[in-house]
């Protein structure tokens, strides 16, 4: 249980750089997999260690371009394949974790889905009930422009729906 703790527990925000799954590739993934390497459990390429950011190419072997002009940067797939693979396997284990917890105690889980339950009702009736105004007042609104245009033209608008 000190791990799971240790996931649930506020650490200091560090400075964050190029993110692969929501987390930062120097600070994170490269220490991760260097000790994963020096310890045998993954044998990843020393060049997807060393050289992590590739130049991405296009079918004609040539360096891609963004929308923006900007070349476009990738990860070494060494690199991300086994993110992918530590990321499937840490959804596994929450999954895994929750239904340990939801056999050894299913009272307490009970306990815990009523209370959140109750304490979102009042958030979904409030946000329900703004949306519903907002849309009302987004429809007066194409009402009233459609009938503004109408009095210009002198005739009737298109009435367009989404």
């Amino acid at each position: 249980m000190d791990y799971i703790k240790s996931l649930v527990t506020p650490t200091p925000k560090a400075q964050s750089g190029r993110k692969v799954w929501s987390l930062d590739l120097t600070q994170v993934w490269l220490p991760f997999f260097t000790a994963t390497n020096a310890t045998g459990d993954t044998n990843i390429p020393a060049s997807a260690i060393g050289a992590p950011l590739r130049l991405s190419y296009d079918k004609t072997g040539q360096p891609r371009f963004s929308q923006a002009g900007r070349p476009v940067i990738r990860v070494a797939k060494e690199l991300a394949d086994s993110v992918k693979m530590v990321r499937d396997n840490f959804t596994a284990n929450l999954i895994a974790y929750a239904g340990k917890v939801a056999d050894e105690k299913p009272d307490a889980i009970a306990s815990v889905i009523q209370s959140a339950k109750i304490a979102g009702e009042p958030i979904q009736r409030y946000d329900n009930a703004q949306l519903s105004r907002a849309m009302l007042a987004r429809q007066k609104e194409a009402e009233e422009a459609q009938a503004e245009e109408e009095a210009k033209t002198g005739k009737e608008a298109e009435l367009v729906t989404a």
